[in-house]
């Protein structure tokens, strides 16, 4: 029997997880309980020496910042889930930590670099260099009150270092309706185990934490939400801030993406609630909602919409579209920059997409 994971508020959420092989799909064992998977992930920290801001950059920076130098013969440098940790005392400096592999320019690089987050110039360096972190112990993953197959029993018993080590795996997470939610790939090397006070035969499963990545602490509230089930109602994130609007649509897209959808017919007429549409993630959840309703997904990028606008995900060429309040996606993306800081309109782009895809957009 699987335990139910109990909320500190009382309130009853139950999540799913399975270890899987990720070659095979072999299934090691299923638990209700997963301790390590939130934590604060390896960031890298980036130094920008003589710094020259256009823009106030304190705390989170943005989900995607570019390096832009001016060497034509270099392409920018991307930092995913910037933050800014400021500029160290008596220096000209800006600090920034990144999550993703930007390692920067060649060595020896020593031009300047603009800065920008998609939409503004935040400001320019005249030198930018990558600092190693120090090495820091990731806490293990731990699957508590976990079943076992009889190939990890086996495993288990001989205890070999080979034994253990059962190579790429997937843990897949189901959400409490038992409908699959998302899943996050590790090397799965087993460092101890332990029986589970969960109850007879099951065990706590401990996995070597080096070799997972966590989900970010900021994400934890998105992620408990969505293990209670999608909403029910729509415009449940519209209260979040850019960045944990970005987590909320990570988890829409991978849960869309294991599921089967049916295209409404030709014809179909739909409503955009463009209200709260005042950033890019802001922008995808909203026409996923109305299209696909509450907790709907229609693209998380251009290159998606345009994937999604081409069948399968719950529509079908020719239909309409009322997008109320348009107005303030016009103001908030009308101007963006590419990665390497070419203006463009995402508003005006999104909009060609729609007509090209066969959806008529009404602006109101």
């Amino acid at each position: 029997m699987i335990p139910t994971v109990h909320e500190d508020e009382g309130h009853r959420r139950r999540a799913r997880y399975t270890l899987a092989d990720e070659e095979h799909g072999h299934v090691w064992g299923v638990c209700a309980e997963v301790e390590g998977l939130f934590g604060e992930p390896q960031r890298g920290t980036h130094e920008l020496f003589g710094w020259v801001p256009q823009a106030e950059v304190r705390g989170w920076v943005g989900d995607r910042v570019w390096l832009v130098p001016d060497d034509d013969t270099l392409d920018p440098w991307l930092l995913e889930d910037a933050e800014s940790v400021g500029q160290p005392l008596g220096t000209d400096s800006l600090v920034l930590t990144g999550l993703g592999n930007s390692e920067g320019p060649p060595e020896g690089h020593r031009g300047r670099v603009r800065v920008h987050d998609g939409h503004r110039w935040l400001g320019s360096c005249r030198e930018f260099a990558r600092v190693l972190p120090p090495k820091q112990s990731a806490p293990p993953l731990v699957l508590r009150g976990l079943t076992q197959d009889d190939q990890l029993r086996v495993a288990l018993m001989k205890g070999s270092r080979r034994a253990l080590d059962l190579e790429q795996a997937a843990l897949e997470i189901q959400d409490d309706q038992g409908e699959p939610l998302t899943e996050r790939l590790l090397w799965a090397r087993v460092s101890a185990w332990r029986p589970s006070f969960y109850g007879t035969d099951l065990i706590d499963l401990e996995l070597d934490g080096e070799l997972f990545t966590p989900v970010p602490e900021y994400a934890r509230p998105i992620w408990e939400r969505w293990f209670a089930g999608p909403p029910d109602t729509r415009g449940a994130w519209v209260g979040l801030d850019t960045r944990r609007r970005g987590a909320w649509l990570d988890l829409v897209r991978e849960r869309a993406c294991r599921r089967t959808h049916r295209d409404r017919p030709a014809g179909h007429a739909y409503e955009l609630d463009g209200r709260h549409v005042t950033d890019e993630p802001g922008l995808y959840l909203a026409l996923g909602e109305a299209v696909n309703g509450p907790g709907g997904y229609f693209g998380g990028c251009l290159a998606a919409l345009d994937d999604c606008l081409r069948g399968t995900f719950g529509y079908a060429a020719p239909a309409t579209l009322l997008w109320r309040d348009a107005a303030t996606a016009r103001k908030h993306l009308s101007q963006a920059l590419t990665p390497d800081g070419q203006p463009y309109d995402l508003f005006g782009v999104v909009l060609d997409l729609l007509a090209e895809g066969g959806m008529h957009v009404t602006l109101a």
